[in-house]
């Protein structure tokens, strides 16, 4: 199993959604995409079984408003179609609280009584392999995640993730980057039915450089790293703990994200994916912008520290000893997040996440 399926996880019981306010943002601003795509892929009233999959879907709360939104049109649109709705994510993802949402236990507004003929199923399967059977997939949805890569191709001395690093360390994740983003799309061509839809919003590097928490006030990367180089130094946590810390990702420009498409010699093309949109766009930290109402810089770090946590925690959780007891972990990781809220309400300024993703929409052709 890749090692990113042993050790990453949004926190679950509820939280990722409560916390993960801009992703939400993301979808849901992007949903008119999706259904352009739709229109486009023009779905016969056939009787036939209509897939959609949400994947790395979290607990689902940040993209339940879209996906309500396109089910009832796919239901408009093929009143005879049965709906399968297939969420994937990391075994360790929290399935129970998923099924929550879905199911319209929680206090997440949910879509399912509202569509007739839908059956909602979920699989344990990482993105890096494939999912659905040949030919089943209709509508492929990911967003904010597929910059997770299968296994992190290198320790990064001096930082805890690829964009503090340089040299033959940060080209080790340009070619896992590279060689997971073919993996992946190859994976998707095999499951699209012929006339399906790709829809990825995922993390990147915009055309101006920058990159989620890093659109020009203080970098949360470096944030980051400073805060555990500190625990470090002070001995808290080891050095090897410091260099075993990175997160493993790799965030693509929009030339890596495309290559694969725009090259007909390349095995994505060739496969039948081709490129139907691509733009970047920055969607502001709602935190930030309801700390420029409230003027609170207590209340400020108080809410945005969770967001951070919620995706980030799993990483510096993995970089502690597996020697060290449970409570003593959970010890460090307090003190850390602790000290970012600290750093956040004593100087507010500046400390944002503002979320930069590739909007990217492909077709698999006829034949």
């Amino acid at each position: 199993m890749p090692s990113t399926a042993r050790d990453i996880a949004m926190k679950g019981g509820g939280y990722y959604s409560r916390a993960t306010i801009g992703a939400k943002h993301v979808i849901d601003g992007a949903t008119p995409l999706i259904l352009n795509s739709l229109e486009r892929m023009s779905p016969p009233d056939d009787g036939s079984i209509f897939t959609m999959s949400d994947m790395g879907c979290a607990d689902a709360g940040t993209s339940m408003t879209m996906v309500g939104a396109v089910l009832k049109e796919v239901r408009r649109r093929a009143p005879s179609r049965p709906i399968q709705m297939v969420y994937t994510d990391l075994p360790r993802n929290d399935f129970s609280q998923l099924f929550r949402n879905v199911l319209g236990l929680t206090d997440v507004a949910s879509y399912y009584e509202e569509i007739e003929n839908l059956h909602v199923f979920a699989s344990g399967t990482s993105f890096h392999r494939q999912i659905l059977p040949p030919g089943t997939l209709h509508l492929g949805f990911s967003a904010t995640a597929s910059h997770y890569l299968s296994e992190k191709p290198a320790k990064i001395a001096n930082h805890v993730h690829m964009v503090g690093a340089a040299g033959a360390e940060r080209a080790a994740y340009t070619e896992q980057g590279r060689r997971d983003w073919e993996a992946m799309l190859l994976h998707r061509a095999r499951e699209l039915a012929p006339g399906g839809r790709l829809a990825l919003f995922n993390f990147g590097i915009d055309e101006e450089e920058r990159y989620l928490g890093n659109t020009g006030g203080i970098s949360m990367f470096d944030t980051f790293n400073a805060l555990w180089e500190e625990l470090r130094d002070e001995g808290s946590i080891t050095s090897d703990e410091y260099v075993d810390t990175n997160f493993p990702q790799h965030y693509r420009t929009v030339e890596e994200f495309t290559r694969p498409f725009r090259n007909p010699a390349d095995p994505v093309h060739r496969a039948g994916l081709r490129l139907e949109h691509a733009e970047t766009r920055v969607v502001r930290c709602p935190f930030e912008a309801h700390f420029e109402e409230h003027g609170d810089p207590a209340r400020f770090a108080r809410e945005y520290i969770p967001t951070l946590r919620s995706w980030s925690e799993s990483t510096f959780a993995s970089g502690l000893s597996a020697g060290r007891p449970a409570e003593e972990r959970t010890a460090i990781l307090d003190r850390f997040y602790d000290r970012y809220e600290a750093r956040v309400r004593e100087a507010p300024h500046g400390h944002a996440m503002d979320y930069v993703h590739c909007y990217l929409i492909a077709s698999k052709i006829h034949g």
